[in-house]
């Protein structure tokens, strides 16, 4: 059956969660995969800012709060079985989303060849200064 409601109606998992993808508003560049509560929904919705669920600290968590880094979502929609969403966002202060510094988590590619599987570094830190080479 085709599901076409009209009704805001979260399919939170057994957790209370559910999974959230922020993506880059111009590029289109997936940022970060995160997780909501309904209080996260409610909170991203009402402020037109994303808030998060940190599974770490099992607390509420405003994506940028500390490091500037606030993401203005510009659009906010949920999957079909509205059991994910997806926020389009603009990244304020250095345009970083990551906690290793660059503007995307999803920063490494996996690589296989001969010897296996390898990680290659796709993007660099914002302020350019790279650890790792």
């Amino acid at each position: 059956m085709i599901e076409e409601c009209s009704d805001l109606l979260p399919g939170f998992n057994e957790d209370g969660l559910i999974p959230a993808v922020a993506t880059d508003l111009a590029s289109g560049v997936v940022l970060m995969l995160a997780w909501m509560n309904a209080e996260a929904l409610n909170k991203t919705i009402e402020t037109g800012q994303a808030w998060y669920w940190s599974r770490s600290r099992q607390r509420l968590w405003h994506k940028g709060a500390t490091s500037g880094q606030i993401q203005q979502v510009e659009e906010l929609r949920i999957d079909c079985d509205q059991d994910a969403v997806w926020l389009k966002v603009r990244v304020a202060g250095n345009g970083g989303c990551c906690h290793t510094g660059r503007t995307s988590c999803f920063y490494r590619r996996i690589v296989t060849g001969s010897e296996g599987q390898t990680l290659q570094r796709l993007a660099p830190l914002v302020d350019g200064d790279d650890v790792y080479g």
